[in-house]
């Protein structure tokens, strides 16, 4: 196969005179392509010298996008440097404008409104500040340490009876204006009803309520209840009558509820004191004498109140063997049978006996 060549003619060196100076160096980046180098009888040549130049036409489009995009780039500079411009000139209008104001302010003559101004201003709102969330352990230990220190004045609020005397007595003790308060206002009306002091309990629970609707308007206001007491009692002294109904439906509300918590608390004091007394009376096999007194048949029931062993026998004996066994084993394990020490040996050596005798006829 003959050899193909691919020859790039270069420009002739042009003849000069010495005397002028010809700069050659443009022609240094010339691409000049000789394909022979890159033959191979391996290879077909016409499909290399394609891709070639292929390749070539393909760097060439990159690079002349590359240009495109500088001259999108040179463009946009040139606009970022206009608005620049643009700004600094703006910028010392501005401040030409300024120094302007400010000596056409120095030669404005003083008068009343100029010659002082406020020193500070200040506002303060009473605003209660939000709380941090408590667990339920941390409430309770909160209660009871605030009850243990102030019972006494707690108990003092609770039978004033004056709107005046209540209003006083909070204003010398703010502290008392809180949760814990009312909540122990309540516990010690619920131990009056259980005491059957009806009117004391009626008489805490006026105080309560009157707590329980400061604290409501201080959540209404969202401010701090020690702050809007004298708030309640001004308008509940001149109140109308839909605040005063509802202030008294309140309070009836709340009295129904303490008799319905002290009557709970009785019933549960009751169950437990039972609970201890059959804890008590429970005989050696952990059983109640009394429940097994009660489901024993009527004869041996009247046997136990005569206490009569003869009865008591001869009652077991009219039983199925079965069942006389079952009830006397519950009266021994409550208690209500003890067998005598002397019957059970007897009983044992009956035992023993039949049972020589039936090996002996065996």
């Amino acid at each position: 196969m003959p050899r193909q060549y691919s020859v790039l003619l270069l420009p002739a060196k042009p003849k000069t005179d010495r005397r002028m100076s010809i700069d050659y160096s443009s022609w240094d980046h010339i691409y000049v392509s000789d394909d022979e180098d890159a033959t191979s009888p391996y290879v077909d040549t016409p499909s290399l010298f394609r891709m070639r130049h292929r390749v070539r036409l393909e760097k060439m489009a990159e690079f002349q996008e590359e240009g495109e995009e500088d001259e999108e780039r040179e463009a946009e500079l040139e606009k970022v440097q206009a608005v620049v411009k643009k700004l600094k000139k703006d910028e010392k209008t501005f401040a030409k404008l300024i120094e302007e104001y400010r000596r056409e302010e120095k030669k404005v003559p003083w008068n009343v409104d100029t010659i002082s101004k406020e020193g500070f201003s200040k506002s303060v709102l009473n605003t209660k500040p939000v709380p941090k969330e408590e667990t339920q352990e941390e409430k309770v230990e909160k209660h009871k340490t605030f009850v243990e220190k102030y019972a006494t004045e707690i108990k003092h609020f609770g039978m004033l009876r004056r709107w005046d005397d209540s209003q006083k007595y909070l204003s010398d003790n703010p502290h008392l204006v809180c949760e814990e308060t009312a909540n122990c206002l309540v516990v010690i009306c619920i131990d009056f009803e259980i005491d059957e002091k009806h009117a004391l309990m009626e008489q805490v629970a006026h105080q309560t309520i009157v707590m329980q609707f400061i604290l409501d308007l201080a959540r209404t206001l969202e401010v701090d209840p020690r702050g809007c007491f004298r708030q309640f009692f001004s308008k509940i002294k001149t109140a109308d009558k839909p605040y005063q109904d509802a202030f008294d439906h309140e309070l009836e509300l709340l009295k129904e509820r303490i008799c319905s918590c002290a009557q709970l608390r009785m019933e549960n004091a009751m169950k437990e004191l039972e609970e201890e007394e059959k804890q008590k009376r429970l005989g050696p096999g952990g059983l109640d004498p009394v429940e097994v007194y009660q489901s024993l048949p009527k004869e041996i029931q009247r046997s136990f109140d005569e206490k009569n062993i003869q009865m008591l026998q001869e009652a077991m004996n009219k039983l199925d063997f079965e069942e006389g066994k079952y009830h006397l084993k519950r009266c021994i394990d409550s208690g209500l049978w003890v067998p005598d020490s002397g019957e059970g040996d007897d009983d044992e050596e009956d035992e023993e006996g039949d049972n020589e005798e039936d090996e002996e006829e065996d």
